[in-house]
């Protein structure tokens, strides 16, 4: 037995919330731009994934107009900053409603650090920082979409393995539904079948 939901007969704020319990665990985008007048603005946005390989693109989302799509639609540059469990509460205080003249940095008391490549700040307490040059942005409905083509990728050596950031030492924090948030929890590891190793007597355990 199912229950069913028709996005036509619903309020929208109802299905909103229901595509967010659904479509999870959800990356964080913690974007840090910088206005026009040059304050440092910091939100998350947990509409947040890799666009394009090559060129490297990153896209989030933003629900209605925001600062942050203000800000990047001047300056055509912004951080994508990591969000680690370490910094739970700072995460979730940037996500408040200040006005364009506040910046979340001071409101949170983050540490603003020089990007190497972009005008924007990046948060100095996160582990990894994401630069991007304002690629394009589309329209979706009540939605903009921003496309940053990345300029720059600094991690905190103490996460890495050689070159390879540890998913363990990062420990990074998702979105879920309703005021939920998620922790990395266990790890699983298993190797994608090639065509041609496919075992004969594979069986899917629901059989």
């Amino acid at each position: 037995m199912r229950t069913d939901f028709n996005p036509q007969a619903l309020p929208r704020r109802d299905f909103y919330r229901l595509l967010n319990s659904l479509v999870v665990p959800r990356p964080i985008a913690w974007v840090s731009s910088r206005s026009a007048a040059g304050v440092d603005n910091l939100a998350p946005h947990s509409f947040f994934t890799v666009a394009s390989v090559s060129p490297p693109i990153v896209q989030f989302t933003s629900v209605g107009v925001k600062d942050t799509v203000r800000n990047i639609l001047a300056s055509g540059d912004f951080v994508v900053n990591f969000t680690p469990e370490s910094l739970f509460e700072e995460v979730n205080a940037t996500g408040t409603n200040f006005g364009p003249e506040e910046s979340e940095f001071d409101r949170a008391g983050l540490t603003r650090e020089p990007s190497l490549t972009i005008g924007s700040m990046r948060v100095a307490e996160s582990p990894a920082a994401v630069e991007c040059r304002l690629h394009s942005t589309l329209e979706m409905g009540d939605c903009t979409l921003v496309f940053g083509e990345v300029t720059h990728v600094a991690v905190s050596s103490e996460m890495l393995d050689g070159d390879h950031p540890r998913i363990e030492k990062l420990r990074p924090l998702s979105r879920l539904g309703l005021d939920e948030w998620g922790t990395m929890g266990e790890i699983k590891e298993i190797q994608r079948i090639r065509a041609g190793d496919w075992p004969r007597d594979f069986r899917p355990r629901s059989q």
